[in-house]
């Protein structure tokens, strides 16, 4: 193992905390579907606001503040979303972009999510539920618990297709 990925799993061994960063407060109810999953799924999770736009030097602060536990960041941010790029540049932690979708120029604004300069590099996941899901999968490489959880959460989607498919 290389030295990123030492300091890497060290930080995250027995990790299990999300930190899900919103914009603004018009982002809750986006936010709420993700700490739900995670609820679920035996995850703490904290939500903040902080725009990355408007308080960056806050947004800063509640990164480094969280980074030192071996977090995953979540940031859920619209229109103009700075907030990924900028959380993925400050941390070694992984990021997670969960931009709303909005109706507003098409949802042509999740390209502000995708499109990041070299050496940034925050994961999209559009579904709230799937990015907290993704979230306890990270966790779930160096904590057993949640690994359990995921897997067990797996097959109970399998099992429901096919009893689906029995039914029809």
């Amino acid at each position: 193992m290389g030295y990123f990925e030492t300091l890497l799993f060290s930080k995250l061994e027995g990790a299990g905390m999300v930190i899900i960063i919103m914009g603004s407060k018009s982002d809750m109810k986006w936010s709420a579907r993700i700490a739900d999953v995670l609820d679920r799924l035996g995850i703490e999770n904290v939500m903040r606001i902080a725009s990355a736009h408007k308080v960056p030097l806050k947004c800063y602060e509640l990164i480094k503040k969280y980074e030192a536990d071996g977090v995953v960041f979540i940031t859920v941010a619209g229109r103009s979303n700075a907030l990924s790029g900028f959380t993925d540049a400050q941390t070694y932690c992984p990021v997670i972009a969960c931009p709303p979708y909005s109706d507003k120029f098409g949802g042509n604004d999740i390209y502000s999510s995708l499109r990041m300069p070299s050496g940034v590099a925050p994961l999209v996941v559009i579904e709230p539920e799937n990015a907290g899901f993704a979230a306890a999968k990270i966790i779930g490489l160096s904590n057993r618990s949640v690994r359990d959880k995921v897997m067990k959460y797996q097959e109970e989607l399998r099992a429901k297709l096919e009893k689906d498919d029995q039914e029809i």
